[in-house]
């Protein structure tokens, strides 16, 4: 009895499956031979050749192939793997062109682009091109199996070309960057790294109340706060009563993060209840906290004299953060830009560091850093003991008195809302 074309297909199918090329090429050609003009066994009996290593006959049939379906992306694909084994660079990049010219956002050809433009032209060209593919592509943890090893490629050579592409032009800029005024040197020492492609421009994204049209500044210089110095002053005194509470009222630490079950973790899932990052509560969302305000007079009186910001049922925020040994706090953004926080570190060993934006820092025991933490920030404890800063919130001193009392006024009213 004479098979159909359909049983034909599924033994050749099956064959190839089992890895019995040969018998899988035979069938193949039997349906070619009964129709001269498929397109599937074209494209198989193309494959076929490409895989016992003859890459000119492979490429025929692929031809053939794509003549009877000239929009079918994957024999073009093919016609250019076909293409780069017998080196012939222009086949390839016609066909990857064609794949392109059909779909523009075609993530295996996006790829092949930058694969031959690594090959063949320049490091600069690739490099706009993988950026392109990572752009299409999805997150790292859902890119697609079979073309993993290329988007690691592609994400490995677009790091090396933009840290190549920012020292050189670190050393063609140096003397003007050196002869700006020092507050201005971090802004265009991130533009430089924008320009190269190695970051991303950092916005202000607040979780809850945002002023538009206030700089998102990463770090504020000290002439803002008049209290600064007399806080700092302050250290030694504020990391003695820290130092008592973690000897005798450690059960007023509580984890950081404390999120609900059925509530969406997002990058917190690790710090979760967990006492890896905790703090010793003095204010929380407005409220002072008087037991353990009450064994820390010193640090009372001090967070008193500064000018907190006070944003009813948000701030004032004041605690001591404890960060474990090895423990990574992930990006995140804050609540709202009316506010700043500011750091007075207290225990900090090596191995310490803090991001706001682009800019990286340490933290040097008894000076401040104040920072808007609507900006993405992260920090991180490398080192092999505990990590203690001093955490509060301020005003943002870009905004003035007036503005503070439209800031209070919203939060009081979207308290009152809906009640």
């Amino acid at each position: 009895m004479t098979s159909t074309r359909a049983q034909l297909v599924d033994a050749a199918t099956a064959a190839a499956k089992a890895g019995k090329h040969v018998e899988a090429e035979r069938l193949w050609q039997e349906v070619l031979n009964r129709d001269p003009l498929d397109s599937q066994a074209l494209f198989s009996l193309g494959v076929h050749a490409l895989q016992r290593g003859d890459f000119a006959r492979g490429r025929q049939w692929l031809l053939q192939a794509h003549q009877r379906s000239p929009d079918d992306l994957l024999v073009l694909m093919t016609i250019a793997s076909a293409s780069r084994f017998l080196k012939d660079r222009d086949g390839e990049r016609e066909a990857i062109d064609a794949v392109l010219a059909r779909d523009p956002y075609h993530l295996p050809g996006i790829l092949a682009l930058g694969y031959w433009l690594e090959a063949h032209a320049t490091l600069s060209a690739a490099a706009a091109t993988f950026r392109n593919a990572l752009r299409v592509a999805p997150p790292e943890p859902q890119w697609p199996d079979f073309l993993r090893e290329q988007l690691r490629h592609a994400s490995e050579l677009v790091r090396r070309h933009s840290l190549d592409y920012e020292k050189y032009l670190r050393g063609k800029l140096a003397d003007l960057h050196a002869d700006l005024p020092a507050g201005a040197q971090p802004r265009w020492r991130e533009a430089v790294s924008i320009f190269a492609g190695r970051s991303r421009p950092y916005v202000a994204d607040s979780n809850q109340l945002h002023v538009p049209r206030l700089p998102a500044i990463p770090f504020f210089e000290r002439e803002h706060f008049a209290w600064a110095e007399a806080l700092e002053a302050q250290t030694s005194a504020i990391r003695g009563e820290l130092e008592q509470v973690l000897q005798t009222h450690t059960e007023g630490f509580a984890p950081y993060i404390g999120y609900r079950p059925g509530e969406p973790v997002n990058q917190w899932a690790e710090l979760n209840h967990s006492t890896r990052w905790s703090a010793y509560h003095l204010w929380r969302a407005g409220t002072p906290v008087e037991d353990n305000l009450g064994r820390c007079p010193t640090t009372r009186a001090a967070l008193t004299a500064v000018e907190m910001a006070d944003i009813g049922g948000l701030c004032p925020n004041a605690m001591f953060s404890a960060l474990a040994p090895k423990t990574r706090i992930p990006p995140h953004h804050g609540e709202t830009n009316a506010r700043i926080v500011v750091h007075l570190p207290l225990i900090v060993p090596p191995g310490c560091r803090y991001r706001v934006g682009y800019d990286e820092c340490d933290w040097e025991v008894g000076r401040i850093l104040a920072f808007d933490d609507t900006l993405e920030h992260e920090a991180r404890n490398d080192g092999d003991a505990l990590r203690v800063v001093l955490i509060f919130d301020a005003w943002n001193p870009l905004l003035s008195v007036a503005e503070r009392r439209m800031v209070t006024a919203m939060a009081e009213a979207a308290r009152t809302f809906g009640r």
